[in-house]
């Protein structure tokens, strides 16, 4: 008994110490939790892990406060929150004991797992395994073969294991497909009572043409007082996935999609995502809509937020509807000019109001049937896109501005707003001085005369050799958005209340924003406490799923360049540091590195990071961010993602080459 006290009360004692962060573990196996707002890491040693692994949220108890020289040291005691749950590796099979080795860089401890929990998987199988307890006591973590891996191919393995590596399991449980599959398509009266029926008119939508999951559509109708009424619509994922349900715990887990270039890892099953809620040409559908009524001149005169039924009429690609707005002619035409005329209204009107004007290319690969890249195609933003854009941007807006006016006892309530923060100083004066050697002044009285500045640098540098640095650059100065309950705007598109309203069926904040819409509109508001433990989840989930994202292109890039070794390619010095520069192939956007080993011949070089660039220290040869220059392809490694590229000289031009090279003439003289 009085053990038991003893320990209950260590243990209270104890707690109020923890600290809570992010445990990172090196290869080498040694540990450091990043806590927030803290400048230090804190170090743990491989024995002191408990039972986390890389990239879990973590309690640490301090052993070694840091100060006098001393590093601060702590031991795990209790995981918070598991990163990652699923991982890839070998079984190893022998006399019916069967453990699991996951392949991973970072150091990782093997699964025991029981036989009546190998799924026909046998010694060498390559499989997925789910971690299913590790108490205390144990000295394994336990887990259970949850897929027997036979990728088609190299890449196919590669791409599964992008996703793994980055928290996202690579199918649902049964469980889930189970509720999915029950789920009914018919439209009930009962749902016909409680919403406004749009399905007599004209409704589209507009999409890639590789798109399965149509989320959004626009209707468009001319009233009698001369206005145009104009509804967004979007997919009603809140009507099938209900709170804590099954359904939603699996997709609140993932909390978005995953866009790799061959797949899609869906945040919903495709039940939902591509038959119940993709809001696919002549079937009816439930909807969560905006209704405006918008004068010619663009002025937006009403509002109407609430649940509709909608009927599209017609499936546009992007392609298609750029296409009528280069014409002037097409199916539609007439609606689809004048939604494009107003769009360009809004847009014009957001930058007079001091929304940034970044412009974005996005590259898509060519793929064969096994997803090998036979081209890569660089996509910009047109017209079309910018159509649809502009009235998603408007739903979005609309309904944060809504919400932010709910008050309970005075008090905003509870919602996950997108918020972007002002540029840091320390970011925005270190590139205010390099757009300065350019001739580009900033004023940097307040917020909107930066953002304004921007605009000015972003026009007036179009199609100068110095654009494509300058947009990286300016780009990286900016804050990531994020969501959170504490609204303080959105800096990058001038406005003071935003929200994702218009992509439920492919992230989570947007289902949470239908809910709390509804609950509004019922006099029913549920206070959730917890939302922004919501809002930093889904955070962190949008940041891991760009970085496979990230990943799952360079991957790509490598095995689309590993045809071209020993080739030539014109190239922009896209990033610097101490140890080479990265350059990007002008024809496929492909970066590699040109490490600083491979011109050691020509000078000695170091960086200057002011000035973005490498400088020799006896010839001052620059490599700077933007400049251009010719590569030549020298390595391509799968394994790493890591392209190698060397500088190609023009001996002709370069009194640096010919230095080197009588220089290596002497010597060959001598000997």
């Amino acid at each position: 008994m009085s053990t038991k006290k003893a320990a209950s009360s260590k243990k209270k004692s104890t707690s109020h110490k923890s600290i809570k962060g992010r445990l990172d573990i090196s290869r080498s196996g040694m540990g450091f939790v990043i806590v927030e707002g803290q400048e230090t890491d804190i170090l743990i040693k491989p024995n002191h892990f408990g039972k986390a692994f890389h990239g879990d949220t973590v309690l640490v108890e301090m052993t070694n406060e840091s100060g006098r020289g001393k590093r601060a040291e702590g031991v795990v005691v209790e995981v918070a929150e598991r990163k990652q749950t699923d991982f890839i590796g070998t079984l190893q099979l022998n006399n019916h004991v069967a453990f699991f080795i996951a392949a991973s860089e970072k150091p990782i401890p093997d699964f025991y797992v029981p036989v009546e929990k190998l799924n026909g998987a046998v010694d060498g199988s390559r499989v997925v395994v789910r971690l299913t307890r590790w108490e205390k006591n144990d000295k394994k973590p336990q887990g259970e073969v949850l897929n027997i891996l036979s990728a088609k191919n190299e890449s196919d393995m590669a791409m599964k294991e992008i996703l793994i590596a980055a928290g996202f399991p690579l199918s649902f449980e049964e469980a889930v497909l189970k509720e999915a599959a029950g789920l009914s398509d018919k439209i009930t009266r009962e749902e016909e009572k409680k919403r406004k029926d749009c399905r007599d008119i004209l409704t589209f939508t507009i999409d890639p043409y590789d798109a399965k999951d149509f989320d959004d559509a626009i209707s468009i109708r001319n009233l009698d007082n001369g206005n145009y009424e104009i509804g967004v619509h979007i997919a009603d994922v809140s009507h099938f996935v209900k709170p804590d349900g099954i359904l939603d715990k699996a997709a609140y887990a993932r909390a978005t999609s995953v866009y790799l270039p061959d797949r899609v890892n869906p945040m919903l099953p495709e039940k939902i995502s591509n038959e119940l809620c993709s809001l696919r040409p002549n079937e009816d559908k439930y909807t969560f809509s905006t209704i405006f009524q918008i004068s010619n001149r663009g002025e937006v005169k009403h509002k109407w937020i609430g649940r509709t039924l909608i009927h599209s009429n017609h499936r546009f690609t992007y392609e298609e509807v750029q296409q009528t707005i280069e014409t002037k002619d097409g199916l539609h035409h007439k609606p689809l000019l004048l939604l494009n005329e107003l769009a360009q209204q809004f847009r014009r009107e957001r930058f007079r109001n001091g929304a940034i004007n970044f412009s974005s290319t996005e590259v898509k690969f060519k793929l064969d049937e096994d997803g090998k890249p036979l081209g890569i195609v660089v996509k910009e933003s047109k017209e079309s896109h910018q159509l649809v854009e502009e009235f998603m941007l408007l739903a979005n807006r609309t309904v944060a501005e809504y919400v932010s006016k709910i008050k309970i006892d005075k008090e905003p309530i509870p919602f996950p707003y997108r918020i972007h923060d002002t540029p840091s100083e320390l970011k925005l004066a270190p590139f205010v001085a390099f757009a300065r050697k350019f001739g580009y002044k900033f004023e940097m009285k307040d917020e909107r005369e930066i953002a304004g500045s921007f605009n000015k640098l972003l026009k007036e540098v179009h199609g100068k050799p110095e654009q494509h640095v300058l947009e990286q650059l300016g780009i990286r100065t900016m804050a990531k958005a994020v969501y959170t309950s504490t609204n303080i705007g959105h800096y990058g598109l001038g406005f003071e209340n935003y929200c994702h309203f218009t992509s439920p069926i492919r992230r989570y904040p947007d289902v949470m924003v239908h809910r709390i819409l509804q609950e509004i509109l019922d006099k029913n508001l549920k206070i959730d406490k917890k939302m922004e433990e919501r809002c930093k989840h889904c955070s962190d989930q949008e940041r891991a799923a760009m970085e496979a994202e990230r990943a799952g292109n360079k991957y790509k890039q490598v095995e689309f360049m590993k045809e071209f070794i020993g080739d030539e390619f014109d190239a922009i010095i896209s990033g610097v540091s101490a140890f080479g520069f990265w350059c990007e192939t002008v024809e496929h956007k492909c970066e590699g590195l040109v490490s600083v080993r491979d011109l050691s011949e020509i000078d000695d070089f170091r960086l200057d990071e002011a000035d973005y660039s490498l400088v020799g220290l006896r010839t001052k040869k620059k490599f700077r961010m933007g400049d251009k220059l010719r590569i030549k392809v020298m390595g391509a490694n799968l394994e790493k993602r890591q392209l190698d590229y060397e500088w190609v000289q023009d001996a002709a031009k370069s009194p640096v080459l010919k230095g080197v090279k009588a220089a290596k003439g002497v010597k060959k003289k001598k000997a």
